[in-house]
């Protein structure tokens, strides 16, 4: 755990104020989700369920908290008000958890679980649970005398998930350790039975970048089997570029019923993907590089390329333009590369070192327009720019090798080891 970090008692978030980044109250905390997962290893926090004012309890994700302190809770980004569902592998800690009986593993004393603290891990924005405050004796609604203490998650048994269980539970936890595009490998050979459940249970952030790395036609078929409020979620937590490729090989009508469920503003940015030939920067770009206007300081720039949700690709570089910061920006004034961020002080303004001789991409070039941009300026990601000025977005290697690799490259054993690799001679 980060050292100082705040342990907080699960019990002391019922009822709390959930705040939006300008200060409104947008609703209350129901409960805590959270996942189970193999073995003594804590489970990590998923979201909250938050209560609105007009009573419908959301799901609000830990990745939009920024903060636990002070009597409240305060959030980052725009709250999916869809009702909230709980899935398979979700347990509510408030609902579930608390007044359980479990065992010390030491002495295989039965005891029941009076609550339990989360903690944020260092240097990420994922929580886990790790302390279970328990109360010794029999259980019982009016027993409330008994000695009390508070142990370690992996001081207690009853809560963890079987090593070998059968169900999707375990299945996903055993490979939550993978990267999206192993788990991918992993779901594509699984029976259509076994990947719609695994599909079904994961969260809507991981299943997105699951997507991602699929072929076409898992993607469509994973798709089609989500309830439509849910399939729109998780074409919302995908990247705008590939959200746009998968709608765009749907049937007319699907996929103006998922725009449609989408909201607003997310669905805005994939629409204005769809309207370009998919093999052109326009096509291939996404809506959300880093954007920031001439006046922000090198330190600012630093803060945005540490977001952790952002690929090695998008954080290479920052986009300096006029407002507005949201694309289609105002006038595109240069890039500013990481290299450069890292060796300039901090207050130094971005608009003073922008690289502006690089020629940016025009949202019509075709594929090899592309590559070739990239072989000759060794870049990672570029600007795309329309014939106004404004960016558009940015294009990024990755996606440029998805679309010059051949259609089945996904199904396609590689091997990293080069013939000979780790012998002497």
């Amino acid at each position: 755990m980060a050292a100082g970090a705040p342990r907080v008692f699960v019990s002391h978030l019922s009822g709390t104020a959930v705040f939006d980044p300008n200060g409104d109250q947008v609703g209350r905390v129901r409960d805590v989700v959270a996942m189970l997962r193999v073995g003594k290893r804590p489970p990590r926090l998923l979201g909250l369920v938050v209560e609105l004012s007009t009573r419908r309890r959301i799901f609000l994700p830990m990745t939009r908290v920024t903060g636990i302190e002070s009597g409240q809770v305060i959030t980052t980004g725009v709250l999916n008000v869809r009702r909230f569902e709980q899935r398979p592998t979700e347990r509510l800690v408030l609902g579930e958890m608390l007044d359980r009986r479990v065992r010390l593993v030491d002495s295989g004393e039965e005891v029941t679980v009076l609550d339990v603290s989360v903690q944020q891990l260092p240097a990420r924005r994922d929580w886990e649970i790790d302390r279970v405050f328990v109360r010794k004796g029999k259980g019982g609604t009016f027993r409330r005398k008994g000695e009390t203490l508070t142990v370690d998650w992996s001081a207690v048994d009853g809560f963890s998930l079987e090593e070998h269980g059968q169900g999707a539970e375990s299945l996903l936890a055993t490979f939550e350790q993978l990267r999206p595009a192993d788990l991918a490998n992993v779901l594509h050979h699984l029976s259509p039975k076994r990947r719609t459940e695994v599909a079904a249970a994961l969260d809507d952030d991981r299943l997105a970048d699951v997507l991602e790395e699929l072929p076409e036609d898992d993607q469509i078929e994973i798709l089609g089997k989500l309830a439509e409020e849910r399939a729109a979620d998780v074409l919302e937590a995908m990247d705008p570029d590939d959200a746009a490729d998968l709608l765009a090989e749907l049937p007319e009508e699907d996929k103006e019923r998922l725009l449609t469920l989408m909201q607003p503003d997310d669905a805005a940015d994939v629409r204005r993907l769809m309207a370009y030939e998919e093999r052109t920067a326009g096509g291939m770009m996404t809506t959300e590089p880093i954007v920031l206007r001439p006046d922000a300081t090198v330190a600012d720039a630093l803060a945005r390329v540490r977001q952790q949700d952002l690929s090695p690709a998008l954080a290479a570089q920052v986009y300096v333009c006029r407002p507005p910061d949201e694309t289609p920006t105002g006038k595109y004034l240069g890039t500013v590369h990481f290299q450069r961020l890292l060796r300039d002080p901090p207050y130094t303004l971005v608009g003073s070192i922008l690289d502006d001789d690089l020629q940016p991409l025009a949202p019509g070039a075709g594929l090899l327009a592309v590559a070739g941009f990239f072989a000759t300026y060794d870049m990672v990601a570029a600007p795309v720019v329309d014939e106004g000025g404004s960016l558009l977005g940015a294009v990024t290697v990755d996606d440029v090798l998805d679309h010059m690799l051949p259609g089945d490259w996904r199904e396609t054993e590689f091997h990293l080891e080069e013939e000979g690799a780790g012998h002497g001679g």
